[in-house]
């Protein structure tokens, strides 16, 4: 494969703490690992539920985040996603968020998202078409900025309301805000209201279509590893706990249960998951599947190293895969 050319923007790891996979205090001690292993960023998932009962768990995010603020002192901090227009109202957000930020002495970026009904169902709440929550997800980015102001904030909007409340306690630098995106619609609200997006496929159209004009910002990928020994222990451990990847948005963001995510996921077999994970102990193969996201435009790369051994896979990139990404001039 060949380099980069000079001159290519520098791409930033990120290393992925899977609260569905992991619970607390494990997720606390992999983001000490991760910093010390030199990645440049941690990015939390925020779930009520796994995605399959193999993942086992779905720890309290915000209750994480405060702990690895503290127990950090140089990686940067980002959510991956939080929805913050049904499970959280926004200024709930507003005030964690601002929390977090002053911990972690301003580390933090809060990267939000439209959400799966998997999570935000539990409240018994209406699950809203896509337009809609994206029409809620930008006033909630409009109540989160307007409280890190500081000063009493009363917004009425058309899905939310918030009434004269302040953050006594305010972000001393801006905090920014990432948007995930997967279409067009999600580029038009992120060009609108985000400084940054977050996507989970490598596709070029999606940094272009938010650079549009003169918009800079941070473009965030993810892209899941199934490092093991073998490759066919790599295989199973993506089958057993990351299957539900190939299912697709449109069909992650609406099933309601975990369930359902394992009648959904019961004829995917482990080669057919191969094709579209990268598995195994093979340095070259990693980076290639890294290559595709650096290469779409992707400068903040998240890397989900899955199943249950992450001081291995943190390993690995220490000692093997950073070394091969700066090699191929790709970090």
């Amino acid at each position: 494969m060949a380099p980069l050319t000079p001159g290519h923007i520098m791409t930033r790891f990120g290393y992925k703490l899977m609260s569905e996979e992991h619970g607390a205090k494990a997720l606390v001690e992999n983001s000490v690992l991760a910093e010390a292993a030199g990645f440049d960023f941690v990015s939390i998932s925020d779930h009520f539920h796994p995605w399959l009962e193999a993942q086992g768990h779905a720890t309290f995010a915000w209750s994480v985040l405060g702990a690895i603020a503290h127990a950090t002192s140089t990686i940067a901090i980002t959510t991956g996603l939080t929805c913050p227009i049904i499970r959280y109202h926004p200024a709930i957000i507003a005030q964690a968020a601002a929390t977090i930020a002053l911990l972690s002495d301003d580390r933090f970026t809060l990267a939000v998202g439209a959400g799966e009904r998997l999570n935000e169902h539990v409240t018994g709440a209406r699950w809203p078409s896509i337009p809609e929550r994206h029409a809620m997800l930008g006033e909630a980015i409009d109540i989160c900025r307007r409280l890190w102001q500081g000063g009493v904030q009363t917004y009425l909007g058309e899905h939310f309301t918030v009434d004269h409340a302040q953050l006594y306690d305010v972000p001393v630098q801006p905090i920014p805000v990432v948007l995930g995106v997967s279409g067009p619609h999600g580029l038009e609200l992120a060009r609108a209201k985000a400084d940054g997006i977050m996507a989970t496929e490598p596709k070029p159209d999606l940094v272009e279509g938010f650079k549009m004009g003169d918009i800079s910002g941070p473009c965030y990928s993810e892209v899941a590893l199934g490092y093991a020994a073998t490759e066919e222990e790599g295989r199973r451990i993506a089958h057993e706990r990351f299957r539900f990847s190939v299912l697709g948005w449109p069909v992650n963001s609406e099933l309601p249960t975990v369930a359902g995510f394992e009648a959904a996921t019961k004829a995917i077999t482990p080669e057919a998951l191969a094709v579209e994970i990268s598995t195994g102990p093979d340095v070259a193969k990693h980076v290639e599947a890294i290559a595709k996201h650096v290469k779409a435009g992707f400068d903040h790369v998240v890397l989900v190293g899955i199943g249950p051994d992450q001081a291995g896979f943190v390993r690995f990139f220490e000692k093997e895969l950073k070394p091969a990404l700066e090699r191929e001039g790709l970090g």
